[in-house]
């Protein structure tokens, strides 16, 4: 349920839930599901204990992992840790109660730093007061477009370490995109036979908006067929600035 990861981000993704479902145009070529189906046609599904397997139904159906939950206490050093990369965990079918025992752990092993990624932001306004926010955990939204701006407004209420923005795949301009609370903003093209192109003059004005705020942006890809086919430089440069923690205060 974990492993090293290949994303320029993170090191080592942990999946105490898998299963999702689409929500906006982001998810249309999501590489989690495609990932499912390619596991259920070699008939190489893990099954929970209650015999109900990972990817379940026509889709990616929503499964906890309590058993996951002990992985973190086994790392050894320091991780910088992606959460549900085959999930997300503010789905309205993962339980509350469920995420308050992933919080748990999160703050229980201080020495590693979580990143919580969630299309879902409409659910945080409603559930951060029901939470307790580790130290040692940031949260970021998708936005992929303008269309999706709306969820930067929700991150920017939840007292999360650092709040960040995942501009992956980039399928839009985000013109006048407001930084105010956001600690940290990743760009990156679209991977997979059915990529859709981004435009360089997007990706420019969202680090030149980062630039003007003072937060730091990460250029993960272009995008292609494969993930790493366009390359990273973006203008002569690679980008791999990191958040720091008192850009949430």
């Amino acid at each position: 349920m974990a492993e090293n990861s290949g994303i320029e981000w993170t090191e080592v993704t942990w999946n105490p839930t898998t299963g999702c479902d689409k929500v906006s145009p982001g998810c249309d070529n999501c590489y989690a599901l495609a990932l499912s189906k390619r596991l259920k046609a070699m008939g190489s599904l893990k099954y929970q204990n209650d015999g109900n397997p990972i990817t379940s139904g026509p889709g990616f159906g929503i499964a906890v992992h309590p058993t996951a939950l002990q992985q973190p206490y086994k790392w050894k050093g320091q991780k910088v840790v992606f959460v549900n990369s085959m999930s997300d965990l503010f789905h309205a079918k993962v339980p509350l109660d469920f995420v308050r025992q992933v919080f748990d752990v999160i703050a229980d092993t201080p020495q590693h730093t979580y990143q919580v990624l969630t299309k879902r932001a409409s659910r945080l306004p409603k559930v951060m007061d029901k939470l307790n926010w580790p130290a040692n955990l940031w949260l970021g939204v998708s936005v992929e477009s303008a269309d999706q701006l709306d969820r930067v407004d929700d991150l920017r209420k939840v007292p999360a370490a650092v709040r960040f923005l995942s501009c992956e795949p980039l399928l839009g301009a985000l013109t006048g995109l407001d930084l105010t609370g956001i600690g940290w903003v990743i760009t990156g093209g679209e991977s997979g036979p059915h990529a859709r192109p981004m435009e360089a003059a997007w990706v420019r004005e969202i680090r030149d908006a980062c630039a003007e705020a003072d937060v730091p942006f990460f250029h993960k890809q272009w995008g292609g067929r494969t993930p790493k086919a366009g390359g990273r430089t973006l203008d002569g440069l690679i980008w791999n600035e990191m958040p720091r923690a008192a850009a949430a205060g």
